[in-house]
């Protein structure tokens, strides 16, 4: 009677032990992936590592509440580490990976970004002769579209001069004006929420 019992019993158990002893279900090795820093400084460009990334597929950067199809940046993911340009402004943002169905902007990843403030270092010699050559190094979020340029103290933030773009060499030689007087070597962030915006000044006299 007892042999009856135990084996009644172990009948019952050995399905609930099975089920026990299942495996949670992993992640598909082929599913989209991507993987970057959650902190940047603001207008710096971010490398992103992607894996198993679908033909045409986009990277987005958006505010976290933005629907799928609202970005403040948007890229083609051409490669497995592509880059793009942040926002200029601080905050709280998401990196996205999307894809088109239907003609509508799907997520299949996102991760949270920060911007933190940005700021440029300028050096330069004081003085130039007229029509000379001044070695400038300027350093700062380094974005594509920034750029180190020479202009009248009192000229628009998106005034044009003598320039160089930090994203291709942070040091160059600008060519001084043949007017002498007084100018300023600024650093110029343009990027995303924030086109033209001094993040550094220098002094220069013309002589």
């Amino acid at each position: 009677m007892k042999r009856r019992l135990l084996i009644a019993l172990a009948a019952l158990l050995l399905p609930a032990l099975a089920v026990a002893q299942t495996k949670p279900a992993q992640r598909r090795h082929d599913a989209p992936a991507l993987s970057a820093a959650r902190t940047i400084i603001a207008g710096a460009p971010l490398s992103v590592f992607l894996s198993n990334a679908p033909q045409g597929a986009r990277l987005a950067i958006a505010r976290p509440d933005d629907p799928a199809s609202k970005a403040i940046v948007v890229i083609e993911a051409r490669n497995t580490v592509p880059a793009l340009p942040t926002p200029g402004a601080v905050g709280s943002y998401e990196l996205r990976l999307t894809v088109e169905k239907d003609g509508i902007p799907v997520i299949l990843q996102r991760q949270p970004l920060a911007t933190t403030e940005p700021s440029a270092t300028l050096a330069a010699p004081e003085r130039v002769g007229r029509g000379q050559g001044l070695p400038v190094r300027g350093i700062g979020p380094n974005g594509e579209q920034d750029r180190v340029l020479l202009v009248k103290p009192d000229a628009p933030a998106d005034a044009d001069g003598p320039r160089f773009f930090p994203a291709e060499n942070v040091e160059a030689t600008l060519e001084a004006p043949d007017q002498p007087g007084l100018y300023e070597l600024r650093y110029v962030l343009h990027a995303p929420l924030a086109e033209h915006r001094i993040l550094a000044r220098r002094a220069v006299k013309v002589e």
